[in-house]
């Protein structure tokens, strides 16, 4: 029986993981006597995702390396299969990730300056829960304040290869024509 063809192997690798695997630790499915070059194995994903488009499965390039997902465009299909909702978070959870995400190493002080309020020990503690922050160090200042950054968790579920891939604040910032200004009015229910 022959070998299977590289892109094969490593697309049912892929799909069995179930989590992004790097170029690594994809050149590692193979025995030591056979194991591909680095730039092998990248060739044979470009022909992957090559092979995958149009399809209802996608190859996708984020920060911990490779993962076949669902494209956008068959998520209110595929979003069906799960009765629960998905987590939905506050606007202040979601202001102070995006204020970690641009701002980082940040402390929890210079969090609160920035939004103008104290901040919830419940949000960080989500944001860590979730594995979106972390404390990457303490600040050399009076009372040592932790100083937190984002994940390599935050930048995969965000499908993100790194921080450049955040948009600028230019981008969030100036509505046009591609960039429509955000109706950021949440209509109030039940009369909260």
């Amino acid at each position: 029986m022959s070998e299977p063809a590289m892109e094969n192997i490593l697309h049912a690798a892929l799909l069995a993981a179930g989590e992004p695997l790097s170029v690594e630790r994809l050149q590692s499915v193979f025995p030591d006597e056979a194991m591909p070059e680095k730039k092998a194995v990248e060739m044979a994903l470009q022909r992957l995702q090559q092979s995958l488009e149009g399809s209802g499965v996608e190859l996708r390039q984020v920060a911990s390396g490779y993962r076949l997902q669902v494209p956008e465009v068959y998520a209110p299909w595929v979003a069906r299969l799960w009765e629960e909702k998905p987590t939905r978070y506050s606007r202040a959870v979601l202001e102070t990730l995006a204020i970690i995400a641009y701002r980082q190493p940040i402390t929890r002080g210079e969090i609160e300056e920035i939004r103008g309020v104290a901040l919830s020990s419940q949000i960080m503690r989500t944001l860590q829960e979730r594995g979106w922050i972390r404390v990457a160090g303490h600040r050399d200042a009076p009372g040592r304040p932790a100083v937190f950054a984002t994940t390599r968790d935050f930048l995969d579920y965000f499908n993100l290869s790194s921080l450049r891939d955040l948009p600028t604040l230019m981008e969030i910032a100036e509505p046009g024509p591609e960039h429509p200004e955000l109706d950021l009015e949440v209509p109030v229910q039940g009369g909260e």
